[in-house]
């Protein structure tokens, strides 16, 4: 008997963590309203916009952003491939893209510093575990 209490006692208090990590944050009591600066940009304009390095050729594609604690952390982009075969993910820091709005054409521009090679060498990010699509 003695052995079965100590058994369970070890197994709520290493469940403990478990439990309390999988919990929802509550949120705070008052809500808060936040402008939009005529300056930013929005998801939707940057999912699916082409990224050109310096002489304006196409080296891939944003298709999702990264948040990380309410900021913008990375920009996933898929370079390589034809047609959705072949391509790999790779996450740029969001200092390295230089996003730009050109007024006459109604469009956003995405550039990069980087050729497509460059690109292609970067370390890859997969969909998996927690990001699995």
């Amino acid at each position: 008997m003695r052995r079965f209490v100590l058994a369970l006692a070890a197994v709520t208090a290493l469940t403990g963590p478990v439990l309390a990590k999988d919990e929802a944050p509550t949120p705070p009591a008052t809500v808060k309203f936040a402008p939009v600066p005529q300056d930013a940009v929005l998801s939707y304009n940057l999912i699916g916009l082409n990224v050109v390095d310096g002489t304006n050729s196409n080296v891939g594609e944003i298709k999702d952003i990264v948040i990380e604690k309410g900021k913008l952390a990375g920009y996933i982009v898929s370079v390589g491939g034809f047609l959705g075969m072949g391509e790999r993910y790779v996450v740029i820091d969001p200092s390295s893209v230089a996003l730009t709005y050109d007024t006459g054409a109604k469009k956003w521009k995405a550039s990069v510093n980087a050729s497509k090679d460059a690109l292609k060498a970067a370390p890859e990010f997969k969909y998996d575990g927690k990001f699995k699509r």
